[in-house]
């Protein structure tokens, strides 16, 4: 009986909801299975003859739909194939009680059932979906590295050009698992209430001294052999949104060539000679002593600089505050801001460039009036709503250009009504003249964005060889459209090929949208692959069936879907493609790893007068999910904005979420790409599953490569510290760590002891309720 009623609930549901994806254009296999087993129940409740053999040939079907629609993709087949072969096993088994010839024969087939249903479920605990289409060519061993001038981590992504690369080979991929925790440091940051944050930090490592900063910006100096504090700064900072410290900044005079001998001598500089510069969450630049932790009183008003003058109505930076690392040339500090990005009127874009000395403006590059070099006037702002920079500029010494990686002019959503700043410097790479602030060359990767695909990296500069030959300096930019722009740095001009393709563009009311987006068809494009009904994926073919349905009532048209009142889908989305955490590239080989989030969204737009309908709320993924988002614009009060996933909270499309890939910048070819993470602190409705069934899940932070041929990355959703063999993409050894982290490695070599130490902050998975305050550093064992 209890068969009879599964079998049943299963008919019922199948055929009621598989008859409303039939009606919507969709697959009709639904349905007809959903008849299928309403028969089947009556059949086993009457005992008939035919019952058995129309559950074999209901299997087979089924079997050869799933096929036709997925081929052997493991993942794929899951929803499409489990719950039928479990529904086949049980009716083979139960044969005994019906009118069969064969039941040794049905027993027999159910127990290969049985056993083929084992294996699979121990085919989850290994990966799948990979993609291997070589492996990294091996370095020869005289290979200069631009990264091995220094044995200082001294910018975020290591120095200046943002590789991210340590060139160093103590730690191999012979004996990566014999690394052992050296040491723990706890930052003693906040762990409950509102607004604690993300720990998204990537400490600098300067001599034997590491430096941290905490969500709300608390600096610590940290011995790099023991981790006991030298001292620690707490600049009781607060706000309300997008609270984080993705690092600081470290200035040196006596390394500074840009100042002359008597400049260096002056009583202020000798008095605090090596500045931490760090911005705080409250919009304050500050400069600290590097030896004490105390204030650099010289600079600005004490110490400390109040970044809201002239930027508008920041509300004590809840609408405006910067979120990275201020960029050190020579002595200034180039410094962009988190905008907010959901009325007209928001805060200034603005980038500014401020002398560490004493603090003072040299520059700024504000694209609304070019005229404001420096500090406004007294009473007067910076344009408003201009394309702000909340990610890390890029820096090259001898070309002396800044790069600035914008977002899109506020509002996010539609754009009807944008000016001329916005239309030419949104979401774009611009180059401006390290002294002056003034713009050289701009390079757009979207046009009118109105899908929040802002860049979310630092431009990372490399040389590459064009397709002549000649080595050419180029700036590589990731984005969160799964797009890799090359560009010749000096010029802005395309290394690899850029091709200008259609794209659907009729918008919502009042929009002018491109007809055409510029696409990087020249290196490999990462989580771009269309969606379509047969790609809705599922736990189960009941959540499957409801993805199906929630794809087929959508609007989508391939990337650059338009928004609209009815919804649509964005894919790939605002959290990425690729986002804030950036890349790494082995200089040896010349080969780049990115990690990537693969969720698409289901948005639609709301009138102002549809707004009283819905809850209001600003927060962040994935606190928006049933909300609406203001985006007070045209005729638009606010945009609703939820992950495309089922009712068991799985995303739609199928796994993996998250990857790692290795793209060789010589042939400009994919060469692997393996799914990361596992499900084992995740799970459906968000329980955790405490299963290691690595499927991918979605990354933040990025990757670090070493000269040893390794990949370390942490940024996953389950909490584990990982190495990669760099050749293959194989994994050699994880570390289980007392909660998640974000941020990217940090691989240093202690100047006291030689020893090479691979460290993490663990903070907590983005909006994970697990959160920690522990900084981890392991080494080998002695």
């Amino acid at each position: 009986m209890l068969f009879v009623l599964l079998s049943f609930g299963i008919g019922i549901f199948l055929t009621i909801w598989g008859g409303k994806l039939l009606s919507l254009g969709g697959s009709a296999w639904y349905l007809l299975a959903g008849l299928a087993y309403l028969i089947i129940a009556v059949g086993y409740f009457t005992r008939s003859q035919y019952a058995l053999p129309l559950a074999v040939i209901t299997f087979l079907l089924t079997l050869v739909w799933a096929l036709y629609e997925v081929q052997l993709s493991y993942w794929g087949l899951i929803p499409r194939l489990v719950v039928p072969a479990l529904m086949l096993m049980l009716a083979l088994w139960l044969a005994a009680a019906m009118p069969v010839a064969r039941v040794r024969l049905a027993n027999w087939s159910a127990t290969v059932i049985f056993i083929a249903l084992l294996a699979t479920l121990v085919s989850a605990f290994y990966p799948h979906g990979g993609i291997h289409n070589g492996i990294v060519k091996a370095a020869s061993d005289n290979s200069a590295t631009q990264a091995a001038k220094s044995d200082n981590w001294e910018f975020f992504g290591r120095d200046a050009s943002g590789t991210r690369f340590a060139p160093y080979t103590d730690i191999t991929p012979e004996n990566v698992h014999k690394l052992k925790v050296a040491w723990t440091y706890h930052t003693g940051r906040r762990l409950t209430g509102p607004a604690i944050g993300v720990d998204e930090n990537t400490p600098l490592q300067i001599g034997d001294t590491l430096y941290s900063c905490t969500p709300l910006n608390v600096v610590t100096a940290i011995d790099a052999d023991t981790g006991k504090a030298r001292w620690r700064f707490d600049p009781h900072a607060q706000t309300a949104e997008h609270v984080t410290c993705r690092g600081v900044g470290y200035y040196d005079v006596q390394s500074d060539d840009t100042l002359s001998a008597e400049e260096k001598a002056s009583p202020a500089l000798q008095q605090c000679p090596q500045r931490i510069m760090v911005s705080t969450v409250d919009a304050r630049l500050l400069a600290l002593n590097a030896k004490t932790g105390e204030l650099c009183d010289d600079f600005g008003d004490h110490g400390s600089v109040d970044l809201k003058q002239g930027m508008g109505d920041t509300e004590n930076s809840k609408r405006y505050h910067p979120t990275s690392t201020p960029v050190i040339m020579g002595h200034i500090a180039v410094l962009g801001g988190w905008v907010r990005d959901i009325v007209h009127g928001e805060p200034s874009g603005v980038v500014r460039a401020f002398d560490v000395r004493d603090g003072k403006v040299v520059w700024a590059w504000d694209v609304g009036k070019p005229e404001n070099i420096t500090d406004p006037e007294k009473g007067r702002v910076y344009t408003l709503e201009t394309p702000n920079v909340w990610t890390i500029p890029g820096f090259d010494k001898e070309l002396n250009l800044v790069y600035l990686p914008t977002g899109n002019g506020p509002p996010d959503y539609w754009g009807g009504d944008r000016n001329e700043a916005k239309e030419k410097y949104g979401s774009a790479v611009v180059a401006v003249d390290a002294s002056t602030g003034k713009t050289k060359w701009v390079f757009q990767t979207v046009y009118h964005d109105i899908w929040d695909y802002d860049l979310p990296s630092q431009p990372v500069l490399f040389h590459m060889k064009n397709e002549q030959g000649g080595d050419v300096p180029v700036l590589i930019q990731t984005t969160k459209t799964g797009q890799i722009y090359v560009l010749d740095r000096r010029t802005g001009k395309p290394v690899t090929r850029v091709e200008e393709l259609p794209v659907a563009h009729q918008g919502a009311e009042g929009e002018h949208l491109s007809a055409t987006q510029p696409f990087s068809t020249g290196m490999p494009q990462l989580g771009v692959e269309p969606l379509s009904e047969k790609s809705m994926w599922g736990v189960t073919p009941f959540d499957q069936l409801m993805c199906r349905i929630d794809f087929k009532e959508s609007t989508y048209l391939g990337m650059y879907t338009p928004p609209s009142e009815k919804p649509y889908i964005e894919w790939p989305s605002l959290l990425g493609g690729m986002n804030w955490g950036g890349i790494t590239i082995d200089e040896r080989t010349g080969t780049l790893f990115v990690n990537d989030m693969r969720m698409p969204l289901r948005m639609s737009l709301v009138r102002k007068e549809e707004m009283a309908k819905y809850k209001v709320s600003t927060d962040e993924v994935p606190g928006f999910m049933g909300t609406v988002r203001p985006q007070v614009a045209g005729p638009y009060g606010g945009v609703r904005i939820d992950i495309l996933q089922s009712a068991l909270g799985v995303p739609c499309n199928t796994p993996p979420f998250g990857t790692m890939s290795a793209i060789d910048l010589n042939s400009r070819q994919l060469l692997w790409q393996v799914p990361m993470g596992s499900v084992e602190d995740t799970g459906p409705l968000g329980m955790k599953t405490h299963l290691h069934i690595p499927l991918g899940m979605p990354t933040l932070g990025g990757p670090t490569s070493t000269a040893s041929g390794l990949v370390f990355f942490a940024g996953t959703q389950d909490n584990y510290l990982r190495a990669l063999d760099s050749a293959s993409g194989k994994e050699l050894w994880r570390a289980r760590l007392p909660v998640g982290a974000v941020a990217a490695p940090l691989v240093y070599k202690s100047p006291k002891t030689g020893k090479e130490y691979v460290l993490i902050s663990a903070g907590g998975a983005s909006h994970s309720p697990d959160v920690g305050d522990d900084i981890i550093a392991y080494a080998l064992e002695e």
